[in-house]
């Protein structure tokens, strides 16, 4: 084989399986986003988020989850954290919040997003965050969920346990899921009515939640929670319009969704801003 045919192979290998990329200047972005193929942390100009006093009806997790925050950015013991419960209730939009709130305090606190299909790789990640042992992380799955034969989970505990090395002392978790255990009732129910033991094999499966040291559960709200929203993002966008119109529009828009939650309140605001020639 010639030297040529050499070269050509080694650039197609290099091609299918890249080098990892360096890691990146930890002070150019507060926040990344990771991405595999090759190893890399894209860093965020801006973080897509909205203030933490716009987030209405979650206030006692709001004040548990920045408190632990807060705890992590100063250097001291704080608990990994999963953010479960109704959908469109603010759970990705509050760890995004706290994110802000903690840099507004004057604090350096990095927040690294990771999708769930790239958890095989947070070995890899975690080595890279290690060694920036000056720096602080939170690292970010949002909707994390498990289905049947999916051993991605087997991964996560790397993060939260981490084996025999050890999870980075400047690194937390939060995820945020529909469900408390991460994974279906009737993938669990399976797993009773299938597995040899059932007992050791739905442990085996629930016990993942376990190792999170913060529940945080958000729930449906009220209409007055709803109508509270509304009127929060009304006034921080400077819209003005009659109190008595604006409750009958908004509860008429949650009505036709079959669902009250911020991300119903959000999108009706968007919708009545854009009916006045406003940009959100």
């Amino acid at each position: 084989m010639t030297d040529d045919s050499l070269r050509r192979i080694a650039e197609a290998l290099e091609r299918l399986a890249p080098p990892p990329r360096p890691a990146p200047d930890f002070a150019a972005a507060d926040a990344y986003v990771w991405h595999t193929g090759p190893d890399r942390l894209d860093p965020v100009p801006e973080v897509a988020r909205v203030a933490l006093g716009l987030l209405v009806g979650i206030d006692r997790v709001r004040d548990i989850l920045l408190a632990n925050t807060l705890q992590f950015a100063r250097g001291h013991a704080a608990n990994n954290a999963l953010l479960w419960g109704a959908r469109g209730m603010g759970k990705s939009s509050l760890v995004k919040a706290v994110h802000g709130a903690v840099l507004a305090e004057g604090l350096r606190l990095r927040l690294i997003e990771m999708s769930r299909d790239d958890l095989a790789s947070v070995g890899r990640l975690l080595n890279m965050m290690r060694a920036a042992p000056d720096e602080r992380f939170i690292l970010f799955c949002d909707d994390l969920s498990f289905s049947h034969d999916d051993a991605q989970y087997k991964a996560l505990k790397a993060v939260l346990d981490g084996g025999i090395e050890g999870r980075p002392a400047n690194v937390l978790f939060y995820a945020t899921s529909n469900r408390r255990h991460l994974m279906p009732r009737d993938m669990i129910e399976n797993e009773r009515a299938s597995a040899i033991n059932p007992g050791e094999a739905v442990e085996e499966k629930v016990s993942l939640s376990d190792r999170f040291g913060l529940w945080l559960g958000f729930h449906p709200c009220a209409q007055d929670d709803y109508l509270a929203m509304v009127r929060g993002y009304c006034d921080a966008g400077g819209i003005e319009i009659d109190e008595a119109q604006l409750r009958a529009e908004a509860i008429e828009w949650q009505a036709t969704r079959g669902a009250r939650s911020g991300r119903v309140a959000w999108q009706f605001y968007c919708d009545l801003a854009g009916r006045m020639g406003r940009a959100v």
